[in-house]
Order: C-alpha cells, then sequence, then structure tokens
C-alpha cells in the first residue's frame, strides 16, 4: 500500500518550508559584523541546522519512495529438498567472554532447527583458550583456535573463513543467543534469491546478506535508569527493526556485527572482513552493497543478546562505534567514490552524520545560552520574521518526522539519547576526523561494572543542567507582557533543552542494581512435590511458579524435587524456595538442574525473546510523565537515606 498522495504532498511542503528557512537563516540572520568566534559559532550553528535537516530530509525521501508490501516483508517458504539446502558455517566469535556467558550461545547454536549434516558450528576462539576448547568438545561442535591475533574480530573470522567452504555462513557475537528457527528464517532469502536469479538473471541482483535485528534480553541505561523497563523500547531497537528494514527495502541494509547470514562469494569477492577499521561489520556490509550486491534486513527477533548497563561501558562501546564508521567512511569514500550509487550515498552519508550529531547537540544547547546570559546574538533578525520563516517549517517538518516514525521511538527520545551520549562522543568523533586515532581495541564487558567512579560521569550533564536552569531564570526574571511574548522562543529552547538534560542526569545518576541474572517470563506445565504447577518465570539459576491447588502450602528453605513439562521434554530439578509471594499459591526461589539437563533447560529459558521488555513505546505514557516519575522515585530514594542515616543509633 503506498502512501497517499494527500500525506506526500505534506512530507514535501514540509521540506520545502525547511529549505526556505535554511535559506533565509544564511542570508539574513548571521551576524557578519560580530566578533570572530562569534560569527564562527553562528556559522557553526547553521550548518548543524543544515546537516540536521539533511539527515532528516533523507530519512523522509526513503519512505516516501518505499512501497508497504506485506508480501515481500514476509519470509519466503524454506525449501527443503535436498538440492535446495545449502551448507551452512555458524561462527561463533569469541575473544575473552565468560565461558558461561558463551556456553549459552553456542547451545542455541547447536539447538537450531536445520536439516541434518547441513549446519556446521565452529566456535572461533582468538584466545587459544583450553576450556574454550573442552567446551567445543562437549557440544560436539568445531573449535578453531588462534594466536597472536592482531586484527581483532576480523583476523579472527578470517582465520576461520579461511578453512572453511560452506556457500553461507552465518556469525554470532559471543553474548548473541540465536533461536531456534533462525536459519529457517534466514536461508529462505538465499533460496529464493538463487531461484529468481536462474529465472532472470538481468533482473536480480545477488543477494549478499540478510541482517537480522540486533535483539537484547536485558533493559538498556535508558529503560533502566529512567525506571521504564515496561514503557520504553531498546534503544537500539528504532534502528534495528525500523530504519535498518527501510534500507533493506532498497537494497542497502547495514550489517550490524552479528547474527546476519552471509553469501561466502559476496565475502571472497571484497577481500574478506576489513581489517583497518574499528567497525568491520559496518564496512564489510558496505563493501558488499558497493561490490554489487543488495542486502535485506528482517523484522522478526531470532536471536537476542546481552547490552552492556554500566555507563562506562556503554560509552565505551559508543566511542568506538563513532571512530569506526568515521574511519570506515575514510576508507570507502563515501562522498566521492563512483562506485558508490546514490541510494548507498544516502544510506553512507546518513550513518556519518548521525555520529556528528552529538556535536550538533552541544551547539543547539550553547546558543540560547550564550544569549539568555550573556546577550551573544548568533541569531540576527527579530521575533515577528523568525516566527513567520522559522516557526512553520521547524513544526511541519518535526511534525512529518514524528508522523513517519514507527512506534518504537519517537523524536523525544531521539533527542533524550543525543544529549546523554553529546559530552562523551563529540571528542572522539572529532579526533578520529581528524585522523587521530584510538589504537586499543577493548571487546564491550558483558557484566554489570559500576562503581563509584560512575559518579563522575553525571558532572557534564549537572554542569550543562545547572547552566540551562540559570539561563531560563535569569533570562524571563522581571519580565512581562510582551517581554515575554517576544522572548519566547529563546526560552522555549532552554525549556527543550532543559527537558532533555534532565532526563540526562537521570540516566547518568544510575540506579541500583538487585539483580544477578534476566528473568524471563515463561509459562510453563511443571510439577513441584508431585503437585502440579504453572511457571510465572525462569532464570537460569531462579524460578517463581503458582500452584494449581491455591491452599497447598510448601516448606521455605528446604531442597524440592520438581520437573518441568515441556514439549516432550521433561526437565528435572531441584528447588529451594525462598519467599511465598502471595496467598495465591506463588512462590519463588532457586532452580538447579543436572549437568546433563542443562542444554535442554537453557534452550527453554533463551529460545525466545523477553517478553517482560516492550517492543514499543508505551504511547500513553508522555515524556513528562516518566520525568515526573523519575523525580518522585529519586526523591523517594533520597528521603529512605536520609531516614536511615538520622535512625542510626
Amino acid at each position: 500500500m503506498e502512501m497517499s498522495r494527500k500525506k506526500k504532498l505534506f512530507y514535501i511542503l514540509a521540506i520545502a518550508l525547511s529549505v526556505i528557512y535554511l535559506l533565509w537563516r544564511i542570508i539574513f540572520t548571521i551576524p557578519w559584523q560580530a566578533k570572530p568566534w562569534v560569527l564562527a559559532y553562528a556559522l557553526i550553528l547553521w550548518v548543524c541546522e543544515l546537516v540536521s535537516a539533511f539527515t532528516a530530509y533523507i530519512t523522509i525521501i526513503f519512505r516516501l519512495i518505499t512501497k508497504k508490501d506485506d508480501a515481500r516483508d514476509a519470509t519466503p517458504p524454506f525449501l527443503s529438498g535436498e538440492r535446495d539446502v545449502p551448507d551452512v558455517d555458524v561462527l561463533i566469535a569469541t575473544h575473552n567472554e565468560d565461558v558461561d556467558l558463551l556456553k549459552k550461545t553456542v547451545n542455541g547454536a547447536v539447538l537450531m532447527e536445520y536439516p541434518q549434516g547441513k549446519k556446521h558450528i565452529y566456535i572461533c576462539d582468538d584466545g587459544n583458550r583450553p576450556d574454550v576448547a573442552a567446551l567445543a568438545k562437549d557440544f560436539g561442535v568445531g573449535y578453531i583456535g588462534m594466536e597472536n591475533n592482531r586484527e581483532a574480530k576480523s583476523g579472527n573470522l578470517n582465520h576461520a573463513l579461511a578453512q572453511l567452504t560452506s556457500p553461507l555462513f552465518v556469525d554470532f557475537d559471543a553474548d548473541m543467543i540465536p533461536f531456534s528457527n533462525f536459519l529457517l528464517e534466514t536461508v529462505p532469502y538465499f533460496q529464493k534469491n538463487w531461484r529468481d536469479y536462474q529465472e532472470d538473471p538481468g533482473h536480480t541482483d545477488k543477494l549478499g546478506f540478510v541482517q537480522t535485528p540486533q535483539s537484547f534480553y536485558e533493559d538498556d541505561i535508558f529503560q533502566f535508569n529512567l525506571f521504564s523497563e515496561n514503557i520504553v523500547a531498546n534503544e537500539q531497537d528504532f534502528f534495528s527493526r525500523d530504519v535498518n528494514v527501510l534500507y533493506g527495502k532498497h537494497g542497502y541494509t547495514i550489517f550490524t556485527g552479528s547474527n546476519a547470514l552471509f553469501l561466502r562469494q559476496a565475502v571472497d569477492h571484497v577481500g574478506g572482513f576489513p581489517t583497518k577499521t574499528l567497525t568491520e561489520d559496518f564496512e564489510l556490509g558496505a563493501r558488499i552493497n558497493i561490490a554489487g550486491y543488495h542486502s535485506y534486513a528482517t523484522k522478526k527477533r531470532v536471536s537476542s543478546g546481552t547490552t552492556p548497563l554500566d555507563l562506562k561501558g556503554v560509552i565505551k562501546q559508543r566511542s568506538r562505534w563513532a571512530r569506526g564508521v568515521i574511519q570506515s567512511c575514510r576508507n570507502l569514500h563515501i562522498f566521492l567514490n563512483p562506485k558508490i550509487s546514490l541510494a548507498q550515498r544516502m544510506v553512507l552519508a546518513n550513518s556519518y552524520f548521525y555520529w556528528w550529531s552529538f556535536f550538533r547537540r552541544l551547539v543547539y544547547i550553547f546558543a540560547p545560552n550564550l544569549y539568555a546570559l550573556f546577550k551573544i546574538q548568533v541569531v540576527d533578525t527579530n521575533f515577528w520574521l523568525l516566527m513567520i520563516m522559522w516557526a512553520p517549517g521547524y513544526f511541519l517538518l518535526h511534525t512529518v518526522l514524528g508522523d513517519s516514525s514507527s512506534k518504537i521511538r519517537n523524536e523525544r527520545w531521539g533527542e533524550v539519547q543525543e544529549t546523554f551520549f553529546a559530552p562523551y562522543l563529540f571528542i572522539p568523533v572529532i579526533l578520529q576526523t581528524l585522523h587521530i586515532k584510538a589504537h586499543k581495541f577493548s571487546v564491550t564487558a558483558k557484566t554489570y561494572q559500576r562503581n563509584y567512579l560512575d559518579a563522575l560521569y553525571v558532572l557534564p550533564h549537572l554542569i550543562l543542567w545547572l547552566m540551562t536552569t540559570i539561563a531560563i531564570i535569569v533570562f524571563n526574571w522581571g519580565k512581562w507582557g510582551s517581554e515575554i511574548l517576544f522572548g519566547s522562543v529563546i526560552t522555549f529552547w532552554l525549556l527543550m533543552h532543559w527537558i532533555n538534560l534532565s532526563f540526562s542526569l537521570f540516566i547518568a545518576m544510575g540506579r541500583k542494581v538487585y539483580r544477578n541474572e534476566t528473568r524471563f517470563p515463561r509459562v510453563v506445565p511443571a510439577q513441584i512435590m508431585g503437585m502440579p504447577c504453572e511457571t510465572i518465570d525462569l532464570s537460569d539459576s531462579g524460578i517463581s511458579f503458582q500452584l494449581a491447588d491455591h491452599a497447598a502450602d510448601l516448606p521455605l528453605g528446604e531442597n524440592l524435587a520438581g520437573c518441568l513439562l515441556c514439549d516432550d521434554l521433561k526437565i528435572p530439578f531441584t528447588s529451594q524456595l525462598i519467599r511465598k509471594i502471595d496467598d495465591e499459591g506463588r512462590y519463588a526461589g532457586s532452580i538447579f538442574v543436572r549437568g546433563d539437563e542443562m542444554p535442554a533447560y537453557l534452550h527453554l529459558v533463551y529460545d525466545q525473546p523477553n517478553r517482560a521488555l516492550p517492543t514499543e513505546n508505551d504511547q500513553w505514557i508522555t515524556s513528562f510523565d516518566i520525568l515526573g516519575m523519575n523525580l518522585e522515585k529519586r526523591l523517594e530514594n533520597l528521603e529512605r537515606r536520609l531516614r536511615s542515616f538520622t535512625t542510626r543509633d
């Protein structure tokens, strides 16, 4: 179904008004006679507005020219005939990750459904660790070790591929657990492409890779630190399940580093995984597209992994991504390379400019503060002219962006995320642009590592928040009537930044973590002490359940025998109940499963998304609701601390 003509005209009008505004800004509002540094800031501000508008135009244009085709979006049927089923090499890359974490991924790979003898699993260990080799032996999968790897993940995977020959291969990070249907949801795209190519090679591009969503079974720092685990989607969902899918409809999906199925021929064609970049994934996908292969992204979650929750880990991860994309864009010469098509150039340019959004966000924050606090004017115009030239285009463009975006994320959350990362990422982006590299590569930690030093991460946001708060008070103090009206644009921007900085402040402040493991809502028939029950949730070592007989009573603190009854499987376990949740027969406690039963148990826990986490933002809860809720919870926490301190003996 195509977008209506009326809506298309609405979108085009938004772009047209925005272009008119930008032309007016550069011709009539730059203070050319101001001091050199003020003029420089004014020009930088305009360039930032120009780039922001350009990236918005790209998204709008892609949505305008993309036809909704539910039949094309559906996974093609899997062809199970012997000649139709290709061999697939499954590569699990590991550097120094914990073996218990790696075990879950290997277990998921082993239990992926696929015709016998066609799936070949290998643990690619550039640490050459004996315990990882033993893990591979226990699961009956291949082990490819190596020593002295100086090319990070690329070197590890290239070393493995040199020893393998299957026409397709899939790579998984050590913490990205595939679901049992992974291959059945991805291989059919290649089967269909091969058939189409045979029938009509002149009008069929070869498929280079299929990227599935980056899905996570843990809440991220935005969800957790803002007490919004049940309200907002994971920060990376918007790109993985919306933007990248949009790019894929035009054949230019971005490879995001894991759980993608590749045509081996395409990877060999471009010389394997790139080694002169920190983001080998981004560059490999781009090189495959430049070589003439198209790529596709799916919406359905067919794997799930961990996400860092400590600020240091998240910031290091994003800094590496930012540097890597800037580095790869230079390697690819994205603005001058004649082999890059216009559509792909737009995708790559959007990726490049995204990492400059954090610098732009700081420029936007300081601009109204300069005027409010020091009367430094970087936009030379009057109120009424600004209302005529700026307001219609601005609000119409943002209405269009809100209308065209999915329910996964709205503009407010995009601004909050930009504002949070801005103080930490703008320097790495500038340094990498100046070709000042970060040579040390480090794998993102998979465990929570928050410590007292994380409090320092609050300082940039606290300083900006205090500055903006003072600016709002100083600028509006003593104003009355028309003065308030004429200053409303400055006040508007100060308030917008104040809201975003308040969110960022709460995120940086963090939140105490009590959990040791993620619990998954899983409803499974079971028995305990011979009494029928049904599980509520499960984790690696925890269980909660509800007895069929609500009046029955179970002892706490004792080892009780039970059994999970899943399909044709019976998984015996021992549980020590820690607490009785309520009088409706609900209990919670530990769970112990024997070693030989553990693969089946892990599969039961991890073979589907974590249903406790939302896939879309709750449309009934506004950003202001979340802000108020956070303020309330922080004040409650402060009150508890003060009460605890004052009641000490």
